[in-house]
């Protein structure tokens, strides 16, 4: 036997041998029987902690194996359930995410959920193995995002949990289903600060929507019920789930639960009469799409009603995939650095419909935008939260519904009168706005590739990306015209661009994967391309590489020109960093090389890295840090 997986234990019960675990390790000498198998009554076992196979008796008698060869090996053949309805807890847990429609889990292994990891062997549920924690809950928010159903990942207890942290404060909020399992101290150990041991309610209960802790092994199929409702409805958010190891081991009669459906909260026929009215009366009507609970039919919806009437028609930070940028009626994104005359034309309708957003500190342009907490002009706000509706904007017309149930009835929506919509002129603003890369100092100019992307990805060619200033140039010129082709965190967190592109392309196998990131981006996660490279993802990674923490030094600059501190990176070798690993790596030093270079490592067939040579000078698509610091300089 194995000494490296000691705690195991076999059990031999009416002809069939199941896994058990020992509640407590067997610190005896390898050459003397185990005493701890003789917790099990009235049944023979096997202690891996022996080398030598060894049946131990109901009164703890030694009986050789030898002979037993044929039982032993039947065991290592046989799943671990039995015939009598009887499951372990882990595999309780493990049938309920199938119950739920989870088909992919993200994990980094630990010892306090190994029932779990154990259970997972007779799934069929495709687990992807990460590097660290921080990456395997990005991976499942972005799972989340994508999908509007729960992400899942699994981590193990004290520094797991915590290395999973910005996984759940991305999904707070960026308002993405999430459910973490986190394996927990034994019950009988909590609250002696034993080994890692976390009280997670105190700890992530300001970021989640619920954190709980199952101690009864039968109540599993109504908290994890409860956990995927929870996740999924409303304004989706995280939920994590303590697993005490000991509890996982437990073998119960349980009824699974059913499985769960995202509730669609639909507006009333009051309040869809009243809108009807404002946008009959309104002269510059727009609407503004973000959040999360958006669906392709809703996305669709919005974009028929919206070309019925005209309406402009933008959407919020990180959010331009919920409307096709081509659209007669799309006028533009209301994020970091937007294009100011949208933001003129928003400040200046005399109707806002809001649909699905929080409408936050970004869209808002640092909330200045609109008033707070009554909005200057007519405030429509469709959001699926009621505790959101009037939480900072007091709106004219709330209307608690989620995007999917709210666009059904607004297609067939009457609207008195003519609507003055003024989509034609704010697409052109659109569109001019974004037609041609801006000037850039250096020989790589980051606005051309997007624009070499937009023009050759094919059209269902998903994007990732995590935070920094080189995103400005991906909202600014690269046109999203599918619903759900962008994964980028609103939260602005770094390093979420490498574990949302893994996530996308074990997702969608079949469709291309480009993750752009920072150089400071790339590397707060880029452990995870050793992830790619394990699975065989073809996925693209482009590095703007300027050896900068570009927006703290645009800041620094701002604030305190001149006076640069802790912002200046040297960076590896990209290349031969995807080489290390076992990817494909170049280097683009001039715009004209890229597109060579981007079919090579389409051609390469392996996770890639493109590494740009970027000029710190080019620090956002319309300044440079010298004319940010000769400004700071003139104040």
């Amino acid at each position: 036997m194995d000494v490296a997986v000691e705690l195991g234990l076999h059990e031999h019960t009416g002809g069939k041998w199941r896994r058990r675990f020992l509640k407590d390790r067997c610190d005896g000498p390898l050459d003397e029987h185990c005493t701890a198998c003789q917790w099990l009554p009235g049944t023979h076992a096997v202690c891996y902690r022996l080398r030598r196979s060894e049946f131990v008796g109901n009164a703890g008698q030694v009986y050789n194996a030898a002979g037993e060869s044929a039982a032993l090996n039947h065991f290592l053949e046989t799943p671990m359930r039995g015939n009598d309805n009887m499951r372990t807890a882990a595999e309780v847990l493990i049938d309920q995410l199938r119950i739920h429609g989870v088909r992919h889990v993200f994990c980094v292994p630990g010892e306090s959920y190994l029932a779990a990891l154990d259970a997972f062997y007779d799934s069929d549920l495709a687990i992807t193995v990460c590097r660290q924690e921080g990456g395997a809950a990005m991976m499942a928010e972005a799972v989340g995002k994508a999908t509007g159903r729960p992400g899942v990942c699994f981590v193990t207890r004290g520094p797991g949990s915590t290395n999973a942290s910005p996984g759940i404060h991305i999904a707070r909020q960026d308002s993405t289903p999430l459910v973490m399992f986190v394996g927990q101290v034994a019950r009988e150990m909590r609250e002696r600060e034993a080994f890692q041991e976390l009280d997670y309610r105190a700890v992530f209960g300001s970021m989640t929507k619920w954190t709980t802790e199952i101690d009864d092994p039968a109540r599993i199929p109504e908290i994890v019920s409860r956990a995927f409702h929870t996740a999924a409805n409303g304004r989706p958010g995280p939920v994590v789930v303590g697993l005490p190891e000991d509890m996982l081991i437990e073998r119960i009669a349980a009824s699974d639960a059913p499985a769960f459906t995202p509730i669609e909260t639909s507006p009333g026929p009051a309040e869809m009469a009243k809108l009807a009215q404002l946008l009959g009366a309104a002269r510059a009507p727009i609407l503004i799409l973000g959040g999360s609970r958006w669906s392709q039919a809703a996305s669709d919806g919005v974009a028929r009603f919206a070309q019925k009437y005209a309406l402009p028609v933008c959407t919020t930070f990180r959010r331009q995939h919920l409307f096709d940028a081509l659209h007669l009626c799309y006028a533009g994104d209301l994020g970091i650095g937007p294009n100011p005359k949208l933001v003129d034309r928003i400040k200046g309708a005399d109707l806002v419909v809001l649909i699905g957003g929080r409408m936050g500190e970004m869209p808002s342009q640092s909330y200045t935008v609109f008033d707070i907490p009554r909005p200057q002009m007519t405030f429509v706000h469709v959001h699926p939260s009621i505790e959101e509706l009037g939480r900072v904007y007091s709106a004219h017309l709330p209307i608690h519904a989620t995007p999917t149930a709210f666009t059904a009835p607004l297609e067939h929506l009457k609207v008195p009168g003519t609507v003055h919509g003024q989509a034609e002129a704010a697409h052109a603003d659109y569109l001019a706005w974004t037609e041609k890369p801006t000037e850039q100092p250096g020989a790589v100019n980051l606005g051309a590739i997007m624009v070499w992307l937009r023009d050759n990805l094919p059209s269902d060619a998903m994007l990732c990306n995590g935070a920094g200033n080189f995103a400005a140039w991906i909202h600014r010129f690269f046109r999203f015209r599918r619903f759900g082709q962008h994964v980028a965190p609103t939260s602005g967190s770094m390093g979420y661009g490498v574990p949302a592109a893994v996530a996308m392309k074990r997702l969608y196998p079949e469709r291309p994967v480009v993750c752009i990131a920072g150089d400071g981006d790339f590397l707060m996660n880029g452990q995870e391309f050793a992830t790619a490279v394990q699975y065989g993802l073809p996925i693209i990674f482009l590095i703007a590489d300027n050896g900068l923490y570009g927006t703290i030094r645009m800041h620094q600059e701002r604030e305190y020109p001149g006076r640069v501190v802790a912002s200046t990176l040297r960076n590896p070798d990209f290349p031969a960093y995807a080489r290390a690993f076992g990817g494909f790596g170049v280097s683009v030093e001039r715009t004209a090389d890229f597109p060579a270079a981007f079919k090579e490592a389409q051609a390469s067939g392996d996770p890639s890295i493109i590494r740009l040579a970027i000029d710190p000078e080019a620090i956002t698509p319309v300044t440079t840090l010298a004319k940010i610091r000769a400004q700071g300089l003139r104040r």
